[in-house]
C-alpha cells in the first residue's frame, strides 16, 4: 500500500507571513495524523523561510509520540548557519525515519529537479554514511528521466524519490485543454505515465524503493498511482493544504486515503 506523508510546510508559510504562532505547523501535523495520514514531512531551508529547526524537533516528537514516520528533505551540501545548524544536525538530533536529498539551491522556491548520479556520485557516497548512522533510510531526489539507477543504489541510497512536476503538469493541460489540443493532450499526459512507470521500474531492478512528490494532488494522484506501480510512499503538501481550505482537513485527508487505495 502506498502511503501519504503530509508536508507541513505550507503551514509555516503563512505563519511566518504574520509573525507569531498561529497556525502551528505541529498542531496541524497532529490533525493530519488523526485523521489517518500516515506520516509527516518538512523540507527546512537555510533561510527559514517556512520550517525552522524548532519546528523540526517538535514535529520529531509529535511522530515518535504518535508513532508513525517522520521525514526529513534538504540539501545536505547546503552548511551551516546562523538559525540552520545543517541537514546532518538537524538528523542527529531527531532521528528521523528517512531523510530525502533534494539538490536545490537557497534561493529557489521549490525544488524542480533531481540529482545527476553520475556527476553526484562522489559528494553523495561521501555524505550517506553518515546519515545512515543516524539511523535513516535514504531517499534521493530524482527525474524520471534518470537512466540508469544503479547509480543511485551505488552511493548508498535505499529509494528514489521521483519528481513529478512534469506529470502533473501534463495532467493540467488535459484538464483545461480546448477540442483542438484536447487530442496532442491526451497522448501527452499517456506518455508521461508511461514514463514515470518505466522509471519505476529502473528504479526498483536496481533493488531502491520508489517514493513520489511534487504537486501531486487529490486529481491527479489516482491516475498516477494506477499507472506507476508499487509506489512506497506520497509526499504532499502544497495542494493537499490548499483543498483543505475549500474542504476542511479531515474531509481532505480523506479523500487522499481514498485516493491510495
Amino acid at each position: 500500500m502506498t502511503v501519504l506523508s503530509v508536508n507541513v510546510n505550507k503551514i509555516a508559510v503563512l505563519r511566518n507571513s504574520r509573525g507569531g504562532s498561529l497556525p502551528d505547523p505541529v498542531e496541524f501535523a497532529r490533525r493530519c495524523l488523526q485523521y489517518g495520514a500516515h506520516g509527516i514531512t518538512v523540507h527546512p531551508r537555510p533561510d527559514a523561510r517556512h520550517i525552522r529547526a524548532d519546528d523540526v524537533y517538535r514535529l520529531a516528537e509529535l511522530c515518535a509520540q504518535v508513532g508513525v514516520e517522520f521525514n526529513i528533505e534538504g540539501n545536505p551540501f547546503a552548511p551551516p548557519r546562523p538559525g540552520y545548524p545543517g541537514l546532518l544536525a538537524l538528523c542527529q538530533q531527531t532521528r528521523p525515519a528517512q531523510v530525502t536529498f533534494v539538490p536545490d539551491g537557497d534561493g529557489q522556491i521549490t525544488s524542480d529537479h533531481g540529482f545527476d548520479f553520475a556527476a553526484d556520485a562522489d559528494t553523495l557516497r561521501a555524505v550517506i554514511p553518515s546519515f545512515k548512522d543516524v539511523g535513516s533510510r535514504i531517499s534521493c531526489f530524482a527525474d524520471a528521466e534518470t537512466t540508469d539507477f544503479s547509480l543511485a543504489a551505488a552511493v548508498g541510497a535505499d529509494r528514489i524519490e521521483l519528481y513529478t512536476g512534469p506529470y502533473a503538469e501534463a495532467y493540467h493541460q488535459v484538464q483545461f485543454s480546448d477540442n483542438d489540443c484536447k487530442m496532442a493532450d491526451d497522448a501527452g499526459l499517456s506518455a508521461s505515465l508511461d514514463h514515470f512507470a518505466a522509471a519505476a521500474a529502473r528504479a526498483q531492478a536496481a533493488g531502491l524503493g520508489v517514493n513520489a512528490g511534487h504537486d501531486l494532488s487529490a486529481a491527479n494522484l489516482v491516475l498516477f498511482l494506477r499507472n506507476v506501480p508499487q509506489v512506497a510512499e506520497v509526499s504532499i503538501g502544497h495542494a493537499l493544504v490548499a483543498e483543505s481550505l475549500y474542504a476542511g482537513l479531515e474531509s481532505t485527508i480523506a479523500s487522499y486515503l481514498t485516493a491510495l487505495t
